[in-house]
């Protein structure tokens, strides 16, 4: 199984994928939400807790989040920053490695078009994995698009790959 995840400090999208690149499958996804009020080691703690309840829910066998890519708002940088590198923690912690992929990435694989809008990516995410509606919150629809991404690039089940931290897996 991959978990796909789409890091942000107040939406922190997460889909766990399963089966070929051919026949993708959700086998289940969530957001986890934090409270603006909150203090910040209580919204980067929750994240933490909630991800380590999901690796620990699921068989992961393979993971891959968003490369963080540059914005030109500061603060939205910096928090999702802080929140990414809480769940890179949570799968270090968990014993995985992690693949990164830029969005322009993602989007070309899934659409051939590195440009490709939200709706057209959430379109091509419910065709992928057979769904009835889109994925909600777009953060969802995000990460299991990371992890269809990461199925397609052959680092799913079997394949040992270097991560981008160097270790086989």
């Amino acid at each position: 199984m991959i978990l796909g995840i789409d890091p942000g400090l107040h939406e922190t999208g997460w889909a766990v994928l399963d089966g070929a690149p051919s026949s993708p499958r959700l086998v289940a996804s969530g957001v986890i939400r934090t409270l603006p009020g909150d203090a910040l080691p209580v919204r980067l703690k929750a994240i933490h807790a909630e991800l380590g309840a999901v690796l620990k829910g699921h068989a992961i066998e393979s993971c891959a989040i968003e490369e963080m890519f540059f914005t030109t708002v500061a603060h939205t940088v910096r928090a999702t920053l802080q929140a990414r590198g809480v769940a890179l923690l949570a799968l270090a912690q968990a014993g995985h490695g992690v693949t990164e992929y830029n969005p322009k990435t993602v989007k070309l694989s899934l659409t051939g078009s590195g440009r490709a809008e939200k709706a057209q990516m959430q379109t091509v995410v419910q065709k992928a994995l057979g769904l009835a509606d889109k994925l909600r919150p777009n953060d969802v629809a995000d990460a299991a698009a990371i992890a269809l991404c990461h199925l397609r690039a052959g680092r799913g089940k079997g394949l040992r790959v270097l991560d981008s931290w160097g270790a086989k897996r």
